[in-house]
C-alpha cells in the first residue's frame, strides 16, 4: 500500500492492477502467436511493448484500455507501485518480441517460436499469479550497481 511519504515523491506511481492486466492481454496476444506463428501479430506485440518501455505505461495500449474500460469498474485504486520496475519489464518484453518477429519474417520460425514461447512465461506468471520476471531483474540490476 503507498503511505503518504510515497505519494509525494516524484517517481511516477502505477495502479498495480494495470500491469497485470496488461499480462493477461499480452497473454492472450502471444498464445494466438504460438499457435499461428504470425511474425506480424508478434510485432504488432512489439509495438506495444516499445510503447510502454520507451514512452511509459500511461501511453501503453492495454494500460490506456485498463484505465477506460476495467479500472472504473473496479472501484479507487488502494495500491500503487513504482513505474521503473514495470517499465523494464516491458523493456524485456520488448526484447523478446523483436528476436521472434525478426525470426518469423526472416524465416527462421524455431527462434520466432523460443523468443515467444519466453515472453509468453513471463507475462503467464505475471498475469496468474502477480510474478513480475522483469520487474525482478529490475530490481536485480539496481541492486548490482548500487553494490
Amino acid at each position: 500500500m503507498t503511505t503518504p511519504q510515497q505519494s509525494r515523491t516524484s517517481a511516477p506511481q502505477v495502479d498495480v492492477r494495470g500491469p497485470r492486466f496488461g499480462a493477461w492481454v499480452t497473454t492472450v496476444v502471444l498464445a494466438v502467436v504460438l499457435l499461428t506463428g504470425s511474425g506480424w501479430l508478434l510485432a504488432v506485440q512489439a509495438v506495444v511493448f516499445a510503447v510502454g518501455a520507451f514512452a511509459g505505461l500511461r501511453y501503453a495500449p492495454y494500460g490506456l484500455l485498463f484505465r477506460t474500460l476495467v479500472a472504473p469498474r473496479l472501484g479507487p485504486v488502494r495500491e500503487r507501485e513504482a513505474e521503473a520496475p514495470p517499465r523494464f519489464a516491458q523493456l524485456v518484453g520488448f526484447g523478446f518480441a523483436l528476436v521472434g518477429t525478426v525470426g518469423f519474417l526472416a524465416g527462421a520460425p524455431a527462434v520466432g517460436f523460443l523468443a515467444t514461447g519466453l515472453a509468453l512465461v513471463a507475462a503467464l506468471l505475471n498475469a496468474a499469479v502477480g510474478f513480475c520476471l522483469g520487474c525482478e531483474l529490475y530490481l536485480l540490476a539496481r541492486r548490482a550497481r548500487t553494490a
